[in-house]
């Protein structure tokens, strides 16, 4: 059905191949156009369509093509726009507009994880984790002329991210073009989005009293580390619970009140047995869990796993090009790191397909997201000159169900030996060098030849 070429390329490089039926199936170019038509507020499509800057980017983003304008040359006789059109379009991309891009991308990705049965098991029962942390976009190059004449770097902006840890996936995304706001300025975008039976994890910039009662107010649920500021009533001393993996744990009931509105919360105090890189003995979280749901030594291995979206930062940080330092522009600089989230969860789907085949205990102990990408960006471009784009149809057309069943069947025919992590022992402290400044440097071969130096 495929053809021959194709079926040559799922036995070589299916990896390759999966995460370009992702893209056909979440990038369709029906469905991206539909989403610009109903959310851009001041852009509007004339000659160059929404999916053509998706379709793109995401070759950029998957360092497939090094830059944009070698993507754009690549596909010139494709482009109805010429070069600096295109990049007009990609500077002008509306921050909700890549907001959009990632919450709409993920749903069917949510659904196709939930198909292959590699939904993890609920961190806590009857309650939607959601993990939300900032993240500032790396500095850019001076190329603005407002920008030509500062010494300073200048940050194009920052985005706070939501990431669903049962599924593995970015849900939501609040791109901010100010890179000196604080993440407390999009506190009332993220209330919006809060659902009932949501439990929101999140670190001290995110304890406010605003956003703590909205929370209880969409009757959501949170583990929030405690800011220094915030005032509340303790109601009584604080009690020895036991000890987690990091030290002792305590905990206490107190109030927090503004104007009429009041709640009671638990708080948990850790102290550590070793200080943090910022050097805190204890730290405080707050929760309005009840003690039926998650008791405190829970509640502080609840917020312990939270570097779960440090972790998915890190592999978008590594595997994708999702902080491009030419794109100066902050709305084209939000828009390239949400097409890089949205990127990040076809390789996260990816990997569930895996699981679902070889076992996910396997997957998650053993693959390395560095050697999936690379396999991705040596074998894209011969794949897509080989392969007729009307083959690739197939994917925008199928189902979840279908094509998550099309997924494991590509998924039975990838060799993990060729993608397993290669883990490096534990590094030896050595004694510092002692520079010689009348032996600048030495023959290596020289060295070689000498005997090994007794023990």
């Amino acid at each position: 059905m495929l053809g021959a070429i194709f079926e040559r390329f799922v036995e070589q490089s299916p990896v390759s191949v999966m995460v370009r039926g992702l893209m056909e199936h979440v990038f369709a170019p029906d469905s991206m156009n539909a989403l610009f038509e109903a959310t851009a507020q001041v852009q509007y499509t004339r000659e160059l369509l929404f999916s053509d800057v998706v379709n793109l980017m995401s070759l950029v983003v998957c360092a497939i093509h090094p830059s944009v304008h070698a993507a754009y040359r690549a596909k010139a006789t494709d482009m109805t726009v010429s070069l600096s059109a295109f990049y007009g379009k990609l500077n002008g991309i509306e921050p909700e507009l890549s907001r959009a891009l990632v919450g709409q991308t993920a749903t069917p990705m949510a659904d196709i994880v939930r198909q292959l049965g590699a939904e993890a098991q609920a961190w806590v029962e009857g309650y939607r984790v959601k993990i939300v942390d900032g993240l500032w976009l790396a500095a850019t190059e001076h190329r603005l002329k407002p920008l030509r004449d500062e010494a300073a770097a200048p940050l194009p902006g920052k985005s706070l991210v939501v990431l669903q840890p049962q599924l593995h996936l970015v849900t939501d995304v609040f791109p901010c073009e100010d890179g000196h706001a604080q993440e407390r300025a999009l506190l009332g975008k993220v209330l919006q989005s809060v659902e009932a039976d949501d439990l929101w994890i999140g670190d001290r910039n995110l304890c406010t009293l605003g956003f703590l009662l909205g929370l209880q107010q969409r009757q959501a649920s949170f583990v929030i580390r405690q800011h220094g500021s915030l005032p509340y009533q303790a109601l009584a001393e604080l009690q020895d619970v036991g000890r987690s993996e990091s030290g002792v744990v305590l905990e206490q009931p107190i109030t927090l009140q503004q104007e009429e509105f009041c709640m009671t919360l638990r708080r948990i105090v850790v102290q550590l047995d070793q200080p943090t890189r910022d050097g805190d003995r204890e730290f405080a979280i707050l929760t309005s869990l009840p003690q039926s749901a998650a008791c405190a030594l829970e509640v502080a291995q609840l917020y312990r796993r939270r570097w779960t979206i440090e972790s998915f930062f890190q592999s978008v940080t590594l595997n994708f090009e999702g902080e491009i330092q030419t794109l100066a522009y902050p709305q084209a600089a939000l828009f390239c790191f949400a097409m890089a989230l949205a990127t990040a969860n076809i390789l996260a789907v990816v990997r569930a397909a895996l699981g679902s085949v070889h076992g996910f205990g396997k997957i998650e102990a053993g693959l390395s997201d560095f050697y999936l990408v690379d396999e991705i960006q040596h074998g894209y471009r011969g794949m897509m000159i080989a392969i007729e784009p009307q083959q690739w149809v197939l994917f925008e057309t199928l189902s979840s169900a279908q094509l998550g069943k099309l997924l494991q069947q590509l998924a039975s025919h990838v060799h993990l030996a060729s993608f397993r992590k290669t883990p490096r022992g534990p590094k030896k402290k050595k004694p510092p060098r002692q520079p010689n400044s009348k032996k600048p440097h030495v023959s290596t071969a020289k060295l070689l030849k000498q005997p090994p130096a007794s023990p």
